[in-house]
């Protein structure tokens, strides 16, 4: 399946307003933007693998299945115009951008859930990992958004363990993917997203990430900094970004980090 969009990036080194690094196969994406940010990479620098070897998962010893020739992994260096206290609100600007971007794509409905997970049909199908280095003013500061999406990974290609909760394009569709009109469709929802969120509409996007919230409503479990499981309903991300919980007794949980499943998983 010709990818002209895809190989025209890889010869000029270009994708729209991005200057695109690409590699066909990395340790991280989200390492080497952060070495280009600390060098001065401009704006919008993208930085694309084919494969990766050691991607990242936003939590402390997760992995991120990268395959070659199979999946999106790529890492975008942006300056933004916003306080440092702003720069969480970005995961879930992102994930709505991921959302958006494929259901303009493909006509898909996918799912997000907090903070920074693609579901499909009840399926973990991509993830998002922001990080900084060395905190400082408004639009100075660098912030490296790394996404990984499953598009043509075959079902087989995950694991035991894996396969009930992981998931690709190709899986839920039925069908294969060109991943450059994908990645360019992507990109355009995060410039307006990052846009959006300097102009002070993170409500605005936190009304349209909530319309995709799978767990809004639910039961779910979450374990403290204490290592204390907590048992709510899940009442969706506040005006500052932050996971809120109503436990059986009626008290209201503010989750800043960590991971929230279904409490009968």
């Amino acid at each position: 399946m010709p990818d002209d969009l895809w190989q025209n990036m890889i010869l000029t080194g270009e994708l729209g307003r991005h200057q695109v690094h690409f590699f066909n196969n990395t340790g991280s994406t989200n390492d080497l933007a952060l070495d280009l940010s600390n060098t001065g990479a401009a704006d919008g620098t993208l930085v694309v693998a084919d494969g990766q070897s050691a991607g990242r998962g936003r939590l402390a010893g997760r992995t991120w299945l990268s395959p070659p020739g199979t999946g999106l992994y790529f890492s975008l260096i942006l300056r933004p115009r916003l306080a440092p206290a702003d720069f969480p609100k970005l995961t879930l600007a992102a994930g709505l951008a991921l959302c958006k971007g494929l259901e303009s794509h493909l006509h898909c409905q996918p799912g997000l859930k907090w903070p920074n997970d693609l579901f499909l049909h009840g399926k973990k199908c991509g993830g998002i990992l922001i990080e900084t280095q060395g905190l400082t003013g408004a639009g100075q500061t660098a912030v490296v958004i790394g996404l990984g999406l499953n598009v043509n990974t075959p079902a087989e290609k995950f694991g035991v363990e894996l396969r009930p909760k992981a998931t690709s394009l190709l899986a839920e569709t039925g069908a294969a993917h060109k991943r450059g009109p994908l990645l360019a469709a992507i990109l355009c929802e995060l410039d307006q997203m990052v846009t959006r969120l300097e102009q002070a509409d993170f409500s605005g996007i936190l009304a349209e990430w909530r319309q995709r919230d799978i767990h809004a409503g639910r039961q779910v479990s979450w374990i403290n900094s204490q290592g204390r499981i907590i048992t709510g309903i899940s009442l969706g991300p506040d005006e500052e970004g932050f996971l809120q919980l109503r436990d059986g007794q009626g008290q209201k949980h503010a989750v800043i980090s960590g991971d929230i499943s279904l409490a009968h998983q």
